[in-house]
């Protein structure tokens, strides 16, 4: 490294562009909501990060959390992914710039996770679902799982391990008292 190179850098550092938002580590919890039947409704098989396109307040307003994931879920149509029956609510400071709360919003993914997941779809018993919404890098994104629908007696089989495991913990953590 030459000494104008050295320069350079301090330069760029005392100029302000590098400040104390730029060096900060980003919040690991950025998750703005979750579909918790999902995981209780479905196995899931791979899951796909994909961006959201949001007109106007949307933003906005899945940034106060007003944000629903139940019952929605994706489809594949000529070639391009589309969230269906997300409901984001209307921001209440906005006026003409709010949209629809349940229109169709478009997926952000590349030609190739399309095709896989346009032949997860084709086959019998695969729907697209999204798991979960959250920032990355200021930018909204949705989780988007394969999933397979579950019986009941899996959803039964489900929850009869969820509290054995609860009860073996309860044990353990009484043991080490």
């Amino acid at each position: 490294m030459t000494f104008r190179c050295i320069c350079n850098i301090i330069t760029y550092y005392r100029s302000g562009k590098v400040g104390v938002a730029y060096m900060k580590k980003e919040n690991k919890n950025n998750t703005l909501a979750q579909n918790r039947k999902a995981f209780h409704d479905y196995f899931i098989d791979e899951t796909f990060e994909a961006g959201i396109a949001l007109v106007g307040t949307e933003v906005k307003s899945i940034r106060a959390g007003k944000v629903n994931l139940k019952d929605s879920y994706a489809q594949v149509k000529n070639g391009e992914v589309f969230l269906c029956n997300m409901h984001i609510s209307p921001y209440e400071k906005g006026n003409i710039f709010n949209k629809d709360p349940l229109r169709e919003r478009k997926l952000l993914l590349h030609k190739k996770e399309i095709a896989t997941l346009l032949g997860y779809t084709t086959q019998k018993g695969y729907t697209l679902i999204p798991l979960s919404l959250y920032l990355k890098k200021g930018r909204v994104k949705v989780a988007l799982g394969v999933a397979r629908g579950k019986k009941n007696y899996d959803k039964r089989e489900a929850i009869a391990e969820r509290s054995a495991k609860r009860d073996i913990d309860r044990q353990i953590k009484e043991r080490m008292r």
